[in-house]
């Protein structure tokens, strides 16, 4: 009797391993040699992260490694070879990289679509003020955040400023160890009586989003708002500018602190800002590792505006990418809509790890988890599936058997409970154009929080993904 269970066992086993889906976990599943390599590809993550806080700046690193790799700026008057690379810069702000492949156009490119906006919080065009003696910039946030995240943390200035002339002029204040940094108050818990009576999402208003930038008036007792006079004189002495100038600037206030390790075992990442610059980067350097001529011609594109719905025109809702997809196929003597058609996209985004802190909002049948491999979400959006792009069937089992073939560790994922809503990705608006689209990225937990978590192995896995959808024909 005991033998035919043990017979019964075994055969369920086995049965169990062929037929159940098998997850995996990177950490068991991947060698000491891989999370080295894992280890060592974050380092040059957390660089990034730390170097391009913004759209700007991380568009022009991106143009910064491109050109160190061999890319150059693209002139669709121009003849390309396949292995030839090339660039093209959207005001500064977004940038689309691309390795002319072996195949005709015409059937087609594999394009991986990321956004390097973040949230965050922007000066309003008339931001400076002085109030009982501080003097204080308003802001204007940006994406979704929860506002109470932001009192109390240590923040950065960056962006640029047009002055009357035209003259620009680059700020970035509070990212060197001798750099001021700037702040928003909080009140203390002995007096926030009336603050914890607010609802949670009213706890910080948008409104009460002032940052503290300065206390000392300007040496002169019968001046008026002395303390912004003195604000003025320094940022006249530093950049030349005046008030007025702010009307012509984008600056953005964003955490001064810089990416670390997290975790006894160093296998998480710290950092503001991945979402999304955690695709943006393993896109990037996906392209950037293409050392020859791939059979389809291989696009990243790194855009902007995603956190505020790709509008504007350096968002994806704009014509640019396909402006840049249209010149390269008159170049090769097709049309636009047959190159789109035969194209296909991963619309490299972030999904939300699981948090068994936070449990509550995830169907953890479809959830996806940290340390378990890069994700792909065959579909976002919110409720009814409202707001987002499906992909076909066969185009995830085209995914699946390649991210399979190739050994990445990978995994599927929703983005919370289907009546809690989700996120929204650039992938409508590259479907839109007829293009098969899936979503492929990394868990995230705290995502659009100052401070989010990833992890290395997973890091890596995307990495891994995105090179392979380069090499895959």
């Amino acid at each position: 009797m005991a033998k035919k269970e043990k017979e019964k066992k075994t055969e369920a086993s086995e049965l169990k391993e062929k037929l159940f889906m098998k997850r995996r976990s990177t950490g068991l599943a991947m060698s000491e040699a891989d999370i080295a390599k894992a280890d060592k590809f974050c380092e040059g993550y957390k660089s990034f992260l730390d170097t391009a806080k913004t759209e700007r700046e991380a568009c022009a690193e991106a143009v910064r490694q491109a050109e160190a790799a061999g890319f150059v700026p693209f002139d669709k008057n121009a003849q390309y070879k396949p292995g030839d690379k090339v660039y093209r810069v959207n005001r500064g702000k977004a940038i689309i990289l691309a390795v002319i492949g072996k195949k005709p156009v015409e059937q087609g490119v594999n394009i991986a679509a990321a956004h390097i906006d973040s949230p965050r919080l922007d000066l309003k065009q008339n931001p400076l003020y002085e109030n009982e003696g501080l003097a204080y910039f308003k802001t204007h946030y940006y994406g979704g955040i929860k506002k109470y995240q932001w009192p109390v943390t240590p923040l950065a200035l960056h962006g640029v400023i047009f002055k009357a002339d035209g003259e620009r002029v680059d700020v970035k204040i509070g990212e060197d160890d001798s750099d001021p940094v700037f702040v928003i108050t909080d009140i203390l818990p002995h007096l926030a009586d009336e603050q914890y009576k607010r609802p949670v999402a009213k706890l910080v208003t948008g409104e009460e989003l002032n940052i503290l930038i300065g206390s000392r008036p300007f040496r002169d007792d019968k001046a008026s708002e002395a303390v912004k006079l003195g604000i003025m004189c320094i940022l006249n002495e530093k950049y030349g500018i005046t008030e007025s100038d702010f009307v012509s600037a984008e600056l953005e206030c964003v955490p001064a602190y810089k990416a670390k390790d997290v975790g006894f075992d160093r296998s998480l990442v710290g950092a503001y800002g991945q979402d999304d610059r955690v695709c943006a980067y393993t896109a990037l350097e996906a392209i950037l590792s293409v050392k020859s001529a791939p059979d389809r011609t291989a696009v990243t594109v790194l855009t902007d505006k995603e956190e505020i719905g790709s509008e504007g025109c350096t968002g994806l809702k704009s014509a640019y990418m396909r402006y840049f997809l249209a010149d390269l196929a008159e170049m090769y003597g097709t049309d636009e809509r047959t190159l789109l058609s035969g194209s296909k996209c991963l619309s490299a985004d972030v999904n939300a790890g699981f948090d068994p802190t936070f449990s509550e909002p995830f169907e953890k049948m479809n959830a996806s988890f940290m340390g378990r491999g890069v994700v792909v979400t065959k579909y976002t959006g919110a409720r009814g599936k409202s707001g987002t792009s499906d992909a076909s069937a066969e185009f995830v089992s085209e995914v699946r058997q390649m991210l399979d073939k190739d050994d990445v560790i990978w995994q599927t994922g929703e983005l919370g409970k289907v009546d809690f809503g989700g996120g929204g990705t650039v992938a409508m608006y590259v479907a839109n154009l007829n293009i098969d689209t899936i979503d492929v990225g990394v868990p995230v937990l705290s995502m659009h929080a100052p401070f989010e978590l990833t992890a290395k192995n997973d890091v890596y896995m995307a990495y891994r993904a995105f090179r392979t959808f380069f090499k895959h024909s």
